[in-house]
């Protein structure tokens, strides 16, 4: 009824009977309804204050914390042919067990008897170098030898200079004795002349003096003659030395000629040896690389080449190997705008591939089946997706990790940021504005404030 009009009748139709009438008239309904709508409205309120926590949420696998605890493949040193396989696929290895026994495909190492053919070689080699050091000792010998004989010829040629040398002194003085008396001579004659013309003495003892003039002239001429051949000594005796200097000189030419090339042939048979010695051990050390041996504990996962018979080069994969204890950690990408927000030691939720979890993201208290873990490290490149990578391992202080878990599952992180009201997130996402990742205590960005610290 519309009420329209002054005139009711609602005292007059029976409204029991009418169930149409008992809906229009009952408002109880619209009062629930209002109610549940101002109830709803003062809940939706009460949860807009209530706290948030913002997060990065990122895809990422399970790795292992230290590169020697991933899976690695074992591949072969040298080039060969497989003739024996000792393990099987999954099967367990302790460091050294052998794995794989390979043979020789190069015809330069088929000499089952090279190592000792080589080590022969090598003694041989050595006594080369002795022979050459017994040459250099005996030159050495040689050599000291004519060094002494030179010195002792030296010496009595010198003896034989300085006895010429004087003996031209004493040869001098009597020149110049002789020179005296020839004068002396020459004078006492020319009185005796006088004095035969004067009748004062006579002829006899003119001829007298001068038979001694004539003498005293003769030894004159006599001292001369033996002060020039003294002279002649002398100047043979420099000589001497010269001659002896210049024939030593080339006899140790000679010798130390002979030394040093007997010292270069040495050399040069030495580093024959070492040269013989390193390609001996080279030798040695590849026999040993025959048998292919586990690098650490673990379990042999895949077999690469597998075929008996099948020839393998250098350096390539033969199987790969699951090292058996292991730290897990997992490896994320993050985009380089949220690279400011996170640092070493932030925490991080979890959710395995495999185990089911209940996740508020916002809430990660109120979260069911989420495993907690902290930033070890931050990439300072980018990665060639086009992303950080972080490393992140488990929180000792939280649960442990599920024991199942194995290296390569996947995983999706939560890296836990600011707390903040809900009102402030709805308005920060409608806005696109970045997570608030200022320190309430310094006022400054996180990574500001790690580094004034």
């Amino acid at each position: 009824m519309l009420n329209l009009s002054p005139n009711k009748i609602d005292h007059r139709v029976d409204k029991s009977k009418y169930t149409s009438f008992s809906m229009l008239k009952n408002f109880r309904a619209g009062k629930i309804f209002s109610r549940l709508l101002v109830t709803l409205f003062t809940i939706f309120l009460v949860i807009l204050f209530l706290p948030w926590t913002q997060n990065i949420r990122s895809k990422g696998y399970v790795t292992t914390l230290t590169p020697s605890q991933r899976p690695q493949t074992i591949n072969s040193i040298i080039a060969g042919r497989i003739e024996k396989w000792f393990v099987r696929e999954g099967n367990y290895v302790n460091k050294g067990d052998t794995i794989l026994f390979i043979s020789e495909i190069k015809d330069e190492y088929f000499d089952p008897d090279l190592l000792s053919r080589t080590e022969d070689q090598i003694l041989s080699k050595e006594l080369t170098v002795k022979s050459y050091m017994e040459k250099v000792k005996a030159l050495d010998s040689q050599i000291d030898a004519l060094i002494k004989t030179k010195r002792l010829k030296l010496e009595q040629a010198e003896n034989y200079l300085k006895q010429a040398q004087l003996k031209i002194q004493s040869d001098s003085a009597d020149l110049e004795a002789a020179e005296i008396n020839l004068r002396i001579a020459d004078e006492q004659y020319d009185r005796m002349v006088k004095l035969n013309e004067q009748g004062l003495k006579s002829l006899t003892d003119l001829e007298a003096r001068r038979s001694k003039k004539q003498e005293a002239l003769s030894k004159k001429i006599s001292a001369e003659n033996k002060l020039l051949t003294t002279r002649n000594e002398l100047i043979n005796a420099e000589i001497e030395i010269t001659s002896i200097e210049n024939q030593f000189r080339d006899k140790l030419s000679k010798a130390e000629s002979e030394k040093y090339a007997s010292l270069s042939q040495m050399y040069d048979a030495e580093a024959l040896v070492t040269k013989m010695q390193n390609q001996y051990m080279n030798y040695s050390v590849r026999s040993g690389l025959y048998y292919i041996t586990a690098p650490q504990d673990g379990y042999i996962t895949k077999a690469i080449r597998s075929g008996i018979g099948e020839t393998v080069k250098e350096g390539e994969e033969l199987m790969s190997i699951m090292p058996s204890e292991y730290d897990l950690a997992v490896e994320m990408y993050i985009k380089p705008v949220d690279l400011p927000l996170v640092r070493t030691g932030q925490q991080v939720q979890f959710l395995f591939d495999g185990w089911p979890s209940i996740v508020f993201s916002g809430w990660p208290n109120a979260s069911y089946g989420t495993f907690a873990g902290k930033v070890v490290a931050v990439d300072n490149f980018i990665s060639p997706n086009g992303k950080y990578r972080i490393l992140v391992s488990p929180d000792e202080n939280e649960k442990e990790w599920p024991e199942g878990l194995r290296v390569g599952s996947g995983a999706t992180g939560l890296a836990l940021l600011e707390d903040v009201p809900i009102w402030y997130e709805i308005w920060r996402k409608l806005n696109g504005f970045p997570p608030n990742y200022y320190d309430k205590t310094e006022g400054l960005p996180t990574n500001q404030s790690e580094k004034n610290k």
